[in-house]
């Protein structure tokens, strides 16, 4: 008999953990419905939008204004990593110190995943035309929406070898 009890309360309590589990979900779910999956793609695809404007107008704090500006910020790339976004905004003004090397950004390739109603992940290739010759590769970007509009506050950048 306690062995049957014992089965019957087992059973039991993995029916309440299945119900909840599937409550939990439904609410999450609910919570990600304040604004479309559309429109946040759409939000964030104008932040790089903007991001490459500025940079085609040789402005790097402007640029920048897409980045989370915050001490937690990080950005990781061929030199390692860069932590926070004054650091974020020195490391760009070595790399890039005047108009001929900052030459004109493309984005490309732009896949924009929405994690959450205020977290997303986009993948995309950049592409620099210059003078000195062109530079490009591949990016991953984290992108949190915070009450200002959605910011990157992770950075993964990589270069590739351009093919003539």
């Amino acid at each position: 008999m306690r062995r049957a009890t014992r089965s019957i309360l087992a059973l039991a309590a993995i029916g309440c953990a299945l119900g909840v589990a599937q409550t939990y979900g439904r609410i999450a779910q609910a919570g990600n419905r304040s604004a479309a999956p559309d429109e946040q793609s759409e939000a964030i695809r104008a932040v790089l939008t903007t991001q490459q404007a500025a940079w085609n107008h040789g402005d790097i704090p402007a640029f920048l204004e897409g980045y989370w500006n915050s001490p937690e910020l990080t950005f990781s790339g061929g030199d390692g990593i860069v932590r926070g976004y004054a650091g974020l905004l020195q490391r760009y003004r070595k790399s890039y110190p005047d108009r001929a090397a900052m030459g004109e950004l493309d984005f490309s390739g732009l896949e924009i995943r929405i994690l959450a109603r205020d977290a997303a992940l986009v993948l995309g290739h950049w592409h620099l035309k210059r003078a000195a010759g062109d530079a490009g590769g591949v990016f991953t970007l984290v992108f949190r929406r915070f009450p200002a509009g959605w910011r990157i506050i992770h950075d993964h950048t990589s270069a590739q070898k351009q093919t003539p």
